[in-house]
């Protein structure tokens, strides 16, 4: 698995014209997942995004996680995260899970990050043609595969 973390002021996902989740401060989570990913993965990224410690304390130092702000997250898939461009100028998505893999990763990702929380979270919708609108907070950008588990 491999996830982009953004935080945000706020963040939204739209399907046909229509916001179907919104958040307010907290980060936007894209994931992407690939063939060879397990509930190993889920957890071990599950929790290392729960306590990563990218928001300011009351000396404007990066010390507190998601949970000890009571943030908000908002999770959408993102196939395109497992891109090869070794080749060409075309990306491969050689690596990018197929559906019926995908989506119950995916699912099981949502549910434990969820738990691990303490909170509802926010989700696009998987397979869809989604429009995402976000004020980066920072900015803050973080990028974290699971493959390397850092």
């Amino acid at each position: 698995m491999k996830a982009v973390i953004q935080r945000v002021q706020q963040a939204s996902v739209k399907v046909n014209g229509e916001v179907i989740s919104s958040i307010n401060r907290g980060i936007l989570v894209l994931l992407g997942i690939t063939s060879t990913d397990n509930q190993d993965d889920i957890n071990w990224l599950s929790k290392k995004i729960t306590n990563l410690r990218i928001f300011n304390d009351e000396n404007d130092v990066m010390n507190l996680s998601l949970k000890d702000v009571k943030g908000d997250a908002l999770v959408v898939s993102q196939f395109t995260l497992m891109a090869s461009t070794k080749k060409g100028n075309r990306p491969s998505y050689i690596k990018a899970a197929n559906p019926d893999i995908a989506i119950p990763l995916y699912k099981d990702f949502i549910q434990t990050f969820q738990d691990l929380l303490g909170k509802k979270i926010g989700t696009g919708q998987f397979g869809a043609d989604m429009k995402i609108e976000l004020v980066n907070d920072g900015p803050v950008t973080i990028i974290i595969d699971t493959e390397f588990k850092q």
